[in-house]
C-alpha cells in the first residue's frame, strides 16, 4: 500500500480526471478500502480541497470548485512540466515574463529539495516572441468570443477612424503571434487581426450567433489566409525541386515543404509559395545549382524569370 501522502496526490489525480467517481471504484485504483477513501477525502477537504459527496446506488465523489485556492499537489513529472513551461512563457507571445519569473520562484520555494535541486537544473535562455500581446487584451478578445459578444476595438497607429467592430469567433496562436478571427460588422466578411496591435473599448457589444467559419474550423482559416488562399490550406502554387545539396542544409528552411534525399549531396522537394516567383527565390536562397522538375508552368515561367533578371543587371549603374 502507498504512503498516506502518495496515496492522497493519487487520489486527488483521480479526482480531477472526470466528473464522477463511484466509491469502490476509487478504491480499486488506489488499493485500498472504502473506507481508506473516505478518510483520504477528509484530509483533502481539511487542505481546502471541495469535495462533494455523490448520491446513488454506489454512492461516490466529486471535486467541486473550491471558494479559495488550496495548497497544490503535483508528483514530480508535473512539476518538471511547469517548471519549463513557465520558462518558455516568453515564447508564447503574451507579456507575461515578471508574472512567470516570480510564479517559477513560489513553485520552487514549496518544491522538496530533490525535486527542487532537478528542476534548477533544467535552465535554457528563451529568445521569446518578437511581438507581445498584453494579457488584458488577450483575455478581452478571448471572453468576447467565448461570451459571442460584438467586440469594439482601435486597431494599430490610427486612431482617427472608427473603431472596429467585431463578432469574435476564436482567438488562435502560430508560431509565437496571437490573431483575432472575426466577422467584421462593415465589410460584412471575415477578417484576421493581430492581438498585439488590438485597443478594445468597452463595455462589449451585443451578443451575436455564431457563424460557421470557413474553411472549417478558425485554426484551418487562418492557416489558409497566411498561405494566400481562401479555402483549404494549400498553398496557391506548388514545385518540385532537385537541389544539390544533403537534407541538413536543407531541413531548417523547409517549413511544411516535402524532402527525399535521393543520394549524399542532392535533395528532392516539394514546396509551397504564394507564386510561380516565390518558388524560385525560396530555390534561389540555397546559392547550390538546381533543378525544376514541375509542374509545367513553373518551367515554362523559367525564361521569363531570367530574363527579367538579366534586364535588371543592365539597366545601368546607379551614382549615388
Amino acid at each position: 500500500m502507498p504512503g498516506t501522502s502518495s496515496r492522497m496526490l493519487a487520489l486527488l489525480s483521480l479526482l480531477q480526471s472526470r466528473r464522477d467517481w463511484p466509491g469502490r471504484v476509487l478504491a480499486e485504483r488506489l488499493d485500498v478500502t472504502s473506507r481508506t477513501v473516505r478518510r483520504d477525502v477528509d484530509r483533502l477537504r481539511e487542505l481546502g480541497y471541495s469535495i462533494e459527496a455523490v448520491k446513488g446506488p454506489d454512492g461516490g465523489y466529486r471535486l467541486a470548485a473550491g471558494a479559495e485556492l488550496p495548497p497544490l499537489l503535483f508528483d514530480d513529472e508535473q512539476a518538471v512540466a511547469i517548471a519549463v513551461a513557465l520558462q518558455s512563457a516568453a515564447s508564447s507571445g503574451v507579456n507575461l515574463d515578471d508574472a512567470a519569473a516570480r510564479a517559477l520562484t513560489t513553485v520552487k520555494q514549496v518544491m522538496p529539495s530533490r525535486l527542487r535541486h532537478r528542476v534548477e537544473g533544467i535552465r535554457f535562455t528563451d529568445a521569446g516572441a518578437a511581438v507581445r500581446v498584453d494579457p488584458q487584451v488577450l483575455e478581452a478578445a478571448s471572453a468576447a468570443a467565448r461570451d459571442r459578444r460584438v467586440l469594439r476595438f482601435d486597431y494599430g497607429d490610427d486612431v482617427s477612424r472608427p473603431p472596429r467592430r467585431v463578432e469574435p469567433h476564436a482567438v488562435v496562436a502560430r508560431h509565437g503571434r496571437w490573431y483575432l478571427i472575426g466577422w467584421d460588422l462593415e465589410k460584412a466578411d471575415w477578417r484576421i487581426y493581430r492581438l498585439d496591435k488590438v485597443a478594445p473599448r468597452f463595455p462589449a457589444g451585443p451578443v451575436f450567433a455564431a457563424r460557421p467559419v470557413p474553411a472549417g474550423n478558425a485554426a484551418a482559416f487562418l492557416a489558409a489566409r497566411l498561405k494566400g488562399s481562401d479555402g483549404g490550406t494549400d498553398w496557391p502554387c506548388y514545385g518540385e525541386l532537385l537541389i544539390e545539396l544533403p537534407a541538413a542544409a536543407i531541413a531548417p528552411w523547409l517549413g511544411d515543404g516535402e524532402l527525399e534525399q535521393v543520394s549524399e549531396s542532392a535533395c528532392r522537394v516539394r514546396v509551397g509559395s504564394w507564386s510561380e516567383a516565390g518558388l524560385l527565390s525560396w530555390a534561389l536562397r540555397f546559392d547550390a545549382p538546381f533543378t525544376v522538375l514541375g509542374p509545367d508552368s513553373l518551367r515554362d515561367s523559367l525564361a521569363g524569370f531570367a530574363a527579367r533578371i538579366r534586364a535588371a543587371g543592365s539597366a545601368g549603374t546607379v551614382h549615388a
